[in-house]
């Protein structure tokens, strides 16, 4: 026997990936080679291990050598879910290794196990092989078990050994009486040296052991699983469900365990404690510059933070209104000190100081009354009370103090830096202008006045409402007349900034016209509607194309007059967002609105394990927050700025008015802070989560960590994970079930319906109108963010996105294509037995016909009885299967991020319209197939081809007469067993009928 064998030394590993939530990971390393597996310690909460453990493999053929590989796999070991997920692995071929002389420590990159894994740093190894018969080799693990599965336990190893003298529990065992077990040092001299230099880089000395410490195999992490079968997507990529302390008390399977203290309305966070200081005013302040001036602002310091109020020219009374919030967890300081200072050009002078023990600062909680503000006597440097009072308010309190909103926030700022402007970072709540559809009738213009009376006017309408711009079809007015009757859609936005504006113009020639007068109506005198009464048409007359307000068309008119019909359709529901996601259904007309049907509560909890968005001082960092919408309320949590793990802690209601609609949250990098980052200005996306409200049970608590997941032109990624609590409550369950007996979307959808390109064009304007008047709120919410959240260009075209749809439509018809299969067992009678059975189930279907109904619902119900206990327990989330994101060709994903219009070189673009008309072709070509069976069906009767008619006008007339005669029963059972005969009466050859009705003529011999 051979006494060749592998020597694996497992070094050390570099720059691991943060696997814990916590910016650290507890790594240990497995290695595989020739059905052997073994296992290193587990390094707790370090991304740069040392282990300098070794390990001995039996080389079974030493002639195939060559062809054996060394798997080496780094895994994270999660304590509470008793699971691992992967770091990274290494693979090395056997023509890498080398004798022992030659062996030198090379640290590998980690590689991914797949292509949706996501790894970084390396792992440093030692591979050798050697005969040396004085090592003996390590017993290895029971042989490649599933990962899942696996629960081997160690046995004693067969070198001698020499005991360390402290054991270690088995971390990944379920028996909590489990044995404990001794690590092992295995006998190797010639590596005494190294050892000694490692105690240096590693408190623990380095053991090298063998099957003395084989742990059991951790098991499956528990994560939500939306799909089954083929959508089922990695694990890192799914749901996690959590169990947080809040304000209510800790979440138990989404039931409230409720602590001591009572809960407040702020129950879905964690509790954050602030030091909240309002400097209100000061008066009586004394003068520091020469013309006996001042220019006051307050500096608010805690710690290594401040704050600084604006400044007030020449003013020694000032008033500022100013909140500042201290998060007390970053509190480094027990004193207070708020400073007033005078504004110079050179250096800022000191005017006096107010001095605080934090340890005195009383608490509120809300509802108790605000803390009323009172008057401080300035103190100088010395400690004297000086000229000058202060207004000041100082108290801790929670994010649930009204001044939270407000207040400028400690933790949204670095240490020492209150430069950034606190309109940008504050969180705030939004509310969408309320849109309406601007319907425009035009009808007619009579007494048209032309330039050139040689020629007939050929005249249009262009009606504008902001840069939408509309125009009806040209008309020959050979009577100084033209009628068109068209109706024309716009958006517009309360309160109401743009004119209707309505044109006349004459096209004189091929991309030429002139203007022949103007209409301009102000949106505030035109009539509201509700319903699809008729709205009184009126004459308006034209003015001179020079006139630009209202008022000079009163002034200037002439003969030409239009006729219109305009009104605000206030019974629509204006769209802003996809129909598939809609978080609204409410039409415009508030009177049209129904009471609403239940409260939905969310609290942003935080963010863990953000990707670095931009480059700050030589370091990756983000500067994030977090938007959410639903119905017209949008909320925007407060900027954490230079943070890859943020706490928001905030909670917001909304109320609810249809279970058919979707909560969206979207994360944030912000751009607008000084740092741009790979976008230029633009706020860039993390990630966003939907949530449909129907899916949600009532009064249960969902604390879930959402994966934050992005599709770039390289591929999916993962962001992040958003932490989230969701409670929907409702309080009338006949309420919430009449709902599903209603129409979807408001009367006048059904009534007087809008064509789907009307809709499209309508939503694109919607957003822009909701986009434009945002952007100009503070803290503004920019348009590339509502442009995400609205998914504003999920029309475009998307190769990626065909497919997906493709697929789910094949996962709906699988259910009876498995029926088609297993119904084609039976009349193949693969099994005699169930062939059997389904005869005689036949036979009574038959004979009592008024049992198919009842049979078919009941065994609805028993399926739906049957899923019950396999029900999603938690809301659905992105899936990458699903949206095809995981097997997508990077072309495809370049064509996805194309601008429109394009941008690409036209070699690419000739590229992509082939592979266009590749794919168009073949679905012409299904297209075509299914046009020819129908035109088949119809040759049957239209005597095209004589003779087939002919055959089937008699076969009708026979069929009639026996089916006449013999009683319907009697057909059903013939027929029935004709189609489950057995394979023994079965022919290869098509039957009669079917190649009857190929013969049939079709229209394909009439196309070009």
């Amino acid at each position: 026997m051979s006494n060749l064998k592998l020597g694996v030394e497992v070094v050390s590993a570099h720059n691991l990936m943060p696997k814990d939530g916590q910016g650290s990971s507890s790594a240990f390393v497995e290695l595989h080679f020739d059905g052997q597996k073994f296992r290193t310690t587990i390094k707790e909460k370090d991304l740069d291990p040392f282990w300098n453990e070794t390990f001995y493999f039996n080389i079974s053929d030493p002639n195939n050598l060559s062809n054996l590989t060394l798997d080496a796999y780094v895994y994270n070991n999660m304590k509470i879910t008793q699971s691992r997920s992967l770091l990274g692995k290494v693979h090395i071929t056997g023509t890498s290794f080398v004798p022992f002389a030659d062996a030198v420590v090379l640290h590998y990159p980690l590689e991914k196990k797949n292509i949706l894994s996501r790894v970084r740093g390396e792992l440093g190894l030692k591979v050798f092989v050697t005969d040396d018969p004085s090592i003996k080799s390590s017993n290895p693990l029971p042989a490649m078990e599933s990962f899942l599965h696996t629960n081997s336990h160690s046995t004693q190893a067969q070198a001698p050994v020499q005991q360390v003298p402290y054991s270690v529990p088995n971390p990944f065992s379920n028996d909590k009486t489990e044995s404990r077990h001794t690590f092992h040092h295995l006998p190797n001299p010639n590596h005494q040296q190294q050892q000694r230099q490692s105690y240096a880089a590693d408190t623990q000395p380095p053991v090298k052991y063998g099957i003395d410490e084989m742990r059991s195999e951790p098991q499956a992490p528990k994560v939500v699983r939306m799909y089954s079968g083929s959508s089922s997507q990695p694990a890192d990529y799914a749901l996690k469900e959590t169990s947080p302390f809040l304000g209510g008390g800790r979440i138990v399977g989404g039931r409230v365990i409720r602590a001591d203290k009572p809960a407040s309305t702020y129950d879905l966070v964690e509790p954050m404690q602030f030091l909240y200081v309002r400097v209100v005013k000061a008066r009586d302040l004394p003068s520091k510059d020469i013309t006996g001036s001042l220019d006051p602002f307050v500096e608010v310091k805690v710690g290594n933070y401040k704050g600084i109020t604006r400044h007030f020219e020449k003013n020694k009374n000032p008033e500022w209104n100013a909140v500042f919030a201290f998060s007390k967890d970053r509190m480094q300081s027990s004193e207070l000190v708020v400073v007033v200072m005078d504004k110079d050009m050179i250096k800022d002078d000191f005017v006096g100081f107010v001095r605080f023990d934090l340890s005195e600062v009383p608490t509120r909680v809300p509802p108790d009354s605000p803390l009323a503000p009172e008057w401080y006597r300035l103190e100088d440097k010395k400690g004297e009370k000086k000229n000058g009072e202060l207004m000041l308010a100082v108290w801790i309190g929670t994010q649930a103090d009204e001044a939270f909103s407000d207040a400028w926030h400690s933790d949204t700022v670095t240490p020492v830096d209150s430069s950034v402007a606190s309109a940008h970072i504050r969180s705030k709540v939004y509310h969408s202008p309320r849109l309406w559809y601007v319907r425009v009738n035009v009808i007619e213009a009579q007494d048209l006045v032309v330039s050139e009376r040689t020629r007939f006017p050929d005249v249009y309408v262009k009606a504008q409402i902001g840069n939408q711009v509309l125009k009806t079809k040209p008309v020959q007015a050979r009577t100084m007349n033209a009628l068109w009757n068209e109706d024309m859609m716009f958006v517009a936005a309360e309160p109401f900034e743009d004119h209707l504006i309505l044109s006349v113009e004459d096209r004189v020639g091929p991309n030429k016209y002139e203007i022949m007068g103007k209409v301009i109506i102000s949106l505030n005198s035109v009539e509201k509607r509700a319903d699809d009464r008729i709205v009184h048409s009126q004459w308006f007359y034209l003015q001179k194309p020079s006139a630009d307000d209202v008022e000079q068309t009163k002034k200037d008119k002439f003969a030409t007059r239009l006729h219109l019909r305009v009104c605000l359709d206030g019974g629509y529901h204006v769209l802003d967002e996809s129909t598939q996601y809609s978080s609204d259904l409410r039409p415009t007309a508030k009177q049209l609105w129904k009471p609403s049907i239940g409260i939905l509560e969310l609290g942003i909890l935080n963010v863990d394990a953000l990707h670095p968005m931009k480059t700050r001082e030589g370091r990756g960092t983000s500067d994030t927050f977090c938007v959410a919408k639903y119905g017209h309320k949008w909320v925007r949590t407060r900027t954490i700025i230079d943070s890859l793990n943020p706490k928001y802690n905030e909670q917001y209601t909304w109320e609810v008015y249809d279970p058919a609609t979707v909560l969206t949250v979207g994360v944030f990098d912000s751009s607008q802070l000084g740092d741009k980052g790979s976008n230029g200005n633009k706020d860039m996306k993390i990630g966003k989560v939907r949530i449909r409200i129907s899916t949600l049970e009532n009064g249960r608590v969902y604390t879930h960590t959402y994966p934050l997941l992005v599709l770039h032109p390289s591929g999916v990624k993962k962001m992040g994970e958003l932490h989230l609590a969701i409670r929907f409550s409702y309080t009338s369950m006949v309420n919430m079930m009449f709902i599903y007996s209603k129409p979807l979307l408001p009367k006048m959808h059904y009534v007087r319906p809008l064509t789907v390109m009307q809709l499209e064009m309508l939503r694109h304007q919607a957003v822009n109108i909701v986009a434009a008047r945002l952007s100009r709120a503070e803290p503004p919410i920019r348009k590339e963010v509502i442009e995400y959240m609205t998914d504003a260009n999920s029309h475009l075209w998307s190769m990626r996105r065909s497919k997906a749809n493709f697929f789910r439509l094949i996962s709906v018809f699988n259910g009876l294509f498995a029926v088609g299969k297993w119904f084609g067992g039976v009349c193949m009678w693969k099994n005699p037995i169930i062939t059997v059975l389904v005869h005689i189930l036949f036979l009574m279907l038959v004979c009592f016909p008024e049992l198919i109904l009842p049979t078919v619902f009941v065994y609805m119900f028993l399926i739906g009885l049957w899923n019950y206990r396999y029900r999603p327990r938690y809301p659905p989330h992105m899936n990458t299967r699903i949206s095809y994101a995981d097997a997508v060709h990077p072309d495809e994903l370049d064509e996805e991020f194309d601008t429109f219009p394009t941008t690409r070189s036209t070699e690419m673009v000739r590229m992509r319209y082939d592979r266009l008309r590749s794919v168009a072709g073949r679905i012409q070509t299904v297209v075509g197939d299914l046009a020819t069976q129908g035109e088949r069906i119809q040759a049957l009767l239209n005597w095209r081809d004589p003779r087939a008619t002919t055959i089937f006008v008699i076969f009708c007339l026979v069929a009639a007469i026996v089916l006449y005669i013999t009683p319907f029963q009697v057909l059903a059972v013939v027929a029935g067993f004709y189609v489950m005969r057995h394979p023994r009466f079965r022919h290869r050859l098509p039957s009669a009928p079917l190649n009857f009705f190929r013969r049939l003529p079709a229209r394909t011999d009439s196309m070009l």
